[in-house]
């Protein structure tokens, strides 16, 4: 188990220090440490940017705890967050990481487990976190080592309107070969609209985000349950040429620089009649000053073989095992995950933009669910639906639904992201992308066969 160990941390090392001048040319700069100051280290989400808004005026104005933020792109963000966990260096007391961090990171003993916090704080309600959300964010040994900001499964987002106009009807439960004809039937709709919009973006948390999902209910995997490498199986290649091919005939122009912001102006600006993608989008989409507020219809993640297909994801807040502030981080976590914060954000800037998908009882403030009423309830039920551990048709080796919950698939993921980036833009075959793909899952394969849980 030790060698094992080491084998992990140098993959996330290896990942983390990939761009770690660009992420240390992106940052605050010098840090104050100790004293009434923690230093947060955070993705740059609009749900963040809010946050730090709020925190002088709220939270340090009632704790006397200042709050050192540095914010930083999603990729860049990761890569600095690994570093500085990964060397136990101590200069953040706390990170925004995911759920699929959360877990190796606690199997390398980079965070503090919350869990004493947690029997202390009676006002958190670590209860009252979402089953799926709070069960991703705990370690191997069964204890907490996250607290999340904000949850989020995918669904299936339409135009009502087009659809209406155009006669198309969508179904209760859709299924991938009933959205591509709704895709094709809707194309064109209005001018520059295309019928669907899908991430093409290469990066593991971006393209193949989706994909994998597709992947999953067409009865594919990445890894059987010995880990031994899947991507040139019959499933994963179908599922595959689907999924390219739905984006070149139908999806928007330029896809291979479309991630999930450029989708989601491409909806607000009405040039999509579809977008499938993270239930999070639905908070923009619906947002007082949106174009498309009140035209948007929300439908369950398309299915083929499965019952469900959405995915699970969570930004969460990690402390560092190495804090010197480590009380006071805590503070600042039971803040920004907390009740009072969700009403906060409500009432600040509107509860269209509350950090929902984390908590039972945000889904029962009157307020939200009046705003929400369009997407809340498809929202948490996607959510509480969503299964880690039996994400397809066939047993799996670890958790994950859109990734596999080992240090390397970041690289792995990037990698043949940019292989599947390369068949949308149709510089190669989809064969020809997944057989080089296979090739790299082969070398992981190598290593973790016979480790499977």
């Amino acid at each position: 188990m030790r060698t094992r160990s080491r084998r992990r941390t140098r993959a996330v090392i290896g990942v983390a220090t990939a761009n770690v001048l660009l992420a240390a040319c992106a940052g605050a700069g010098s840090l104050a440490t100790g004293g009434d100051t923690i230093n947060v280290l955070m993705v740059n989400n609009p749900q963040m940017v809010e946050l730090q808004k709020l925190t002088a005026k709220h939270f340090t104005k009632k704790t006397g705890i200042k709050v050192n933020f540095t914010t930083l792109p999603e990729n860049d963000v990761r890569d600095k967050i690994g570093q500085d966990f990964a060397n136990q260096a101590g200069q953040y007391d706390v990170a925004t990481i995911s759920n699929y961090e959360a877990p190796i990171y606690a199997r390398n003993e980079w965070l503090k487990p919350l869990d004493g916090y947690l029997k202390k704080d009676k006002d958190f309600d670590q209860k009252d976190i979402l089953p799926p959300i709070r069960e991703s964010l705990k370690g191997e040994d069964g204890k907490t080592y996250a607290e999340p900001f904000y949850g989020e499964s995918s669904f299936l987002m339409y135009r009502k309107d087009v659809f209406e106009k155009k006669g198309l009807k969508m179904p209760a439960k859709p299924t991938w070969p009933q959205v591509a004809k709704l895709a094709a039937e809707a194309d064109g709709a209005e001018k520059g609209m295309s019928g669907i919009c899908l991430r093409g973006l290469p990066g593991w948390g971006e393209v193949i985000a989706p994909l994998t999902t597709v992947v999953n209910t067409f009865g594919g995997t990445w890894f059987d349950k010995n880990y031994k490498a899947k991507l040139t199986d019959p499933a994963f290649v179908k599922a595959t040429k689907f999924y390219v091919g739905l984006v070149r005939k139908h999806g928007q122009s330029g896809a291979t620089q479309s991630g999930f912001a450029e989708c989601l102006n491409n909806m607000t600006q009405g040039k999509s009649a579809m977008w499938y993608d993270a239930t999070s989008g639905a908070g923009s989409l619906e947002a007082e000053k949106s174009p498309v507020k009140g035209k948007i219809g929300y439908a369950p993640a398309p299915t083929v073989k499965t019952k469900s297909s959405g995915w699970l994801y969570s930004w969460a807040w990690g402390l560092q095992k190495s804090s010197r502030n480590q009380d006071k981080a805590w503070k600042f976590i039971s803040w920004a995950s907390s009740k009072e914060y969700e009403h906060l954000v409500g009432k600040e800037f509107g509860w269209a933009n509350v950090p929902a998908g984390k908590r039972t009882s945000t889904y029962g403030i009157p307020e939200y669910k009046k705003t929400a009423g369009a997407f809340g309830e498809t929202t948490r039920k996607a959510i509480t639906e969503a299964d880690p551990r039996d994400p397809g048709v066939q047993q799996r080796p670890t958790i994950g639904i859109q990734f596999v919950d080992i240090p390397e698939f970041s690289d792995l993921g990037t990698k043949v992201s940019q292989e599947i980036s390369a068949a949308i833009a149709g510089r190669q075959s989809v064969e020809t992308a997944l057989k080089k793909s296979q090739q790299l899952a082969v070398e992981i394969s190598e290593e973790y066969e016979g480790r499977g849980q």
